[in-house]
């Protein structure tokens, strides 16, 4: 007998991209869309209805009433075990830091193809994160041009990019991170137990001041100890 589909909430103010979306998940033997919303205030009340808390939402950044931000930290200060995928448009890069903040698991650009989604919940169920290369490139360009201007550094982190504060174990294993590999995938590719990493990650998140692993990517790119 197979495992049950997982869950997945909707929140997108566009129908017909919704909708499209739906059908395609609905399609994949792996995922079922069970709710919908149009707001961030539909998702919140859509998150109270359902028996059972979805297994990850997909949640897009700009929306009428409450917007994705307001919409991530209130389910999540309610929910804090919840998945959350960011779906943004080009030129939303500007809100990277403050949806990292409130601990999204991923973000995706809305012209995926379905495959790049299919692998964004797949990362993000098996307990690790998705982060859209082409979103990375334009984050890290922003960070270069911001640079000095004043402009929101990645929210919670560590000021400093001292080369020592993390050793070369640590950088190995925070790459690994960034590229979404689970602790289990991150063991078997160094050759040590889960535990190993388990404790790694955790000095990695103490030394950066980093409260999950999308402020740790942020946390890595900013200081250029990871290439986009």
């Amino acid at each position: 007998m197979r495992e049950r589909r997982h869950t997945i909430l909707l929140a997108d103010d566009h129908a017909l991209f919704r909708n499209g979306l739906k059908l395609l998940l609905n399609s994949h033997p792996d995922y079922c869309v069970v709710g919908e919303a149009g707001t961030g205030t539909e998702m919140l009340a859509r998150l109270e209805e359902l028996e059972q808390l979805p297994d990850v939402v997909l949640l897009d950044i700009s929306m009428p009433e409450m917007n994705g931000i307001e919409a991530a930290g209130a389910a999540l200060s309610r929910y804090p075990d919840l998945r959350i995928i960011t779906l943004s448009m080009y030129g939303e890069e500007d809100y990277y830091f403050k949806m990292v903040s409130q601990g999204v698991k991923g973000f995706l650009l809305k012209n995926s193809e379905i495959t790049e989604v299919y692998a964004a919940l797949e990362a993000v169920l098996e307990g690790g994160s998705y982060f859209s290369q082409e979103l990375l490139f334009n984050l890290v360009s922003n960070l270069r041009s911001s640079s000095g201007s004043g402009e929101p550094q990645a929210a919670e982190t560590a000021e400093t990019s001292d080369e020592t504060l993390l050793s070369a174990r640590e950088k190995e294993i925070l790459l690994l991170i960034c590229k979404g590999l689970t602790n289990y995938e991150i063991a078997d590719r160094l050759f040590i137990s889960k535990r190993t990493v388990d404790k790694h990650r955790a000095n990695i998140l103490e030394k950066t001041n980093c409260k999950n692993t999308a402020n740790l990517v942020v946390y890595a790119i900013k200081n250029g100890w990871v290439e986009i």
